[in-house]
């Protein structure tokens, strides 16, 4: 007992030596000034808000497990890196464009390893990974630095992220509303955590962006204290996201923070200023390489070469464990058909090009994922008929759907019967989207709707109203 006592009487000596004036640098802010910082309101907010908020993703994620524990863990890592940012930004001068990308590079990394989960190949968590990858970037309404900067104001750019983020969670709503409410759970509480958590928070204390210290640091911090990642998680890569030079690919080059905001938001890793390579300009794809060589390029080489065959993808049609049909590069195939099938097994379609796919019969759900010129044709849905990144794709719902979305693609025919007229359609970064049903008469002809792709927005009453563009056609 006595040797406690001595422990904490020395403990508590040391903690009044740090707040003695000699424990204070004259030439700057020493490590006791860290712990002032943290200990002023707006840090203490951001601990509740991590308490309160951040704790109760964690608690839903730990009944679900797997990838959404992994993906919840970096939300966890994120708002810690964010903390100790907002203590730094408290002992540091407001730096330039290059100083700030240095500062800022421990969130950098952190987002770059969310949106590492969702590269490759869709798995079964992709919404909940694609969420918490689009979420995040919420997180860099700390680099606003003014109006200037290209960057919408601090609340405005947290409601942004997460109208980002929010396609793909209520994609979660719909598929798991009626077979696992943990994933429900984790899905509100990711949408409580930024648009009520962290918008309020940065309302109350910054709506003006951060308030650095004219008297600190010339240098910003590059050497933040980031929590040690999960033996599980991927490393993230290697290149920095904030750069101060504007990205290669995009369309309007972008001055100041503004092009620092747009590779943060873009997911972008180490390839973040190079062109992407899309499936036609791929060597294997592109008509005119034949992997022939020609013999007038024989004389202007070395030595001879010998051309490799291209190896096309294994074609699929299997059911796997019982529970998902997987349908994957099919090219031509006009006689696909899926009789014995029920409402608890989900249908993927990857890949496949020029083909039909026939349905007869009630599944959980049904995935079109990367297709060209394919037509679906099914019978009923039980929670959703999703199409995403694809090109020329023709939908036929012969029974019910409750929800069709479609992502990133362009021209999509939705053929809907008379039990299938109150779905709900959900579109976004799409075009040429048409939906046709039928008229009066149940067997006359189809009436197409073209679904709207520009809209209008109008601030009035202090919130944003939108109506989509009419055109007279005069």
């Amino acid at each position: 007992m006595e040797e406690k006592l001595i422990q904490r009487l020395e403990s508590a000596v040391c903690r009044l030596e740090a707040l003695s004036p000699a424990g204070f640098s004259t030439r700057g802010i020493s490590l006791s000034n860290d712990d002032n910082a943290a200990s002023e309101p707006p840090i203490l907010a951001f601990e509740d808000l991590m308490r309160n908020y951040v704790r109760k993703v964690s608690d839903a994620a730990e009944k679900i497990g797997g990838p959404v524990l992994e993906a919840t863990r970096i939300v966890e890592e994120a708002f810690s890196v964010e903390k100790q940012l907002l203590v730094d930004v408290k002992q540091t001068q407001k730096p330039d464009l290059a100083g700030l990308a240095g500062f800022l590079k421990p969130l950098n990394e952190v987002i770059l390893k969310a949106n590492t989960l969702t590269a490759g190949k869709r798995s079964e968590f992709f919404n909940h990974l694609k969420t918490v990858a689009d979420a995040l970037s919420a997180l860099a309404w700390i680099a606003y630095t003014g109006k200037e900067c290209g960057m919408s104001m601090p609340i405005a750019h947290v409601e942004e992220s997460w109208q980002t983020a929010e396609f793909y969670s209520n994609k979660i709503l719909v598929e798991f509303k009626s077979k696992d409410q943990n994933h429900v759970e984790w899905a509100k509480a990711m949408k409580e955590l930024f648009l009520t958590g962290l918008r309020d928070y940065v309302k109350s204390f910054y709506p003006l962006g951060p308030v650095w210290n004219p008297a600190g640091k010339m240098t910003p911090a590059t050497s933040t204290k980031v929590p040690a990642p999960s033996a599980s998680a991927p490393p993230p890569p290697s290149a920095p996201l904030f750069n101060t030079e504007t990205s290669q690919a995009s369309a309007r080059p972008k001055e100041g923070m503004a092009a620092v905001f747009q590779e943060i938001s873009s997911g972008k890793s180490v390839t973040g200023g190079l062109r992407k390579v899309t499936d036609d300009m791929k060597t294997k794809n592109r008509a005119e390489r034949t992997g022939i060589v020609n013999t007038n390029e024989i004389g202007h080489r070395n030595s001879p070469s010998v051309s490799k065959p291209v190896v096309a993808p294994n074609p699929k049609f299997e059911l796997q464990m019982g529970r998902k049909w997987a349908i994957e590069h099919q090219i031509g195939k006009k006689d696909l058909v899926i009789s014995d099938c029920d409402s608890k097994q989900s249908v993927y379609i990857y890949g496949c090009k020029d083909s039909v796919l026939q349905v007869q019969g009630k599944v959980n759900n049904i995935t079109i994922d990367k297709c060209s010129k394919t037509g679906v044709v099914f019978t009923d849905v039980v929670a959703a008929c999703e199409v995403v990144n694809c090109n020329g794709i023709e939908i036929q719902c012969q029974g019910s759907a409750p929800t069709i979305s479609v992502d990133n693609t362009g021209g999509c025919q939705l053929y809907l019967s008379n039990d299938s007229l109150k779905a709900s359609i959900t579109t976004a970064k799409s075009s040429e989207i048409n939906v046709l049903v039928r008229g009066s008469d149940p067997d006359g002809d189809w009436v197409e709707h073209a679904l709207p792709q520009q809209f209008v927005h109008v601030l009035k009453d202090g919130h944003i109203e939108t109506t989509p563009v009419s055109h007279s056609g005069a």
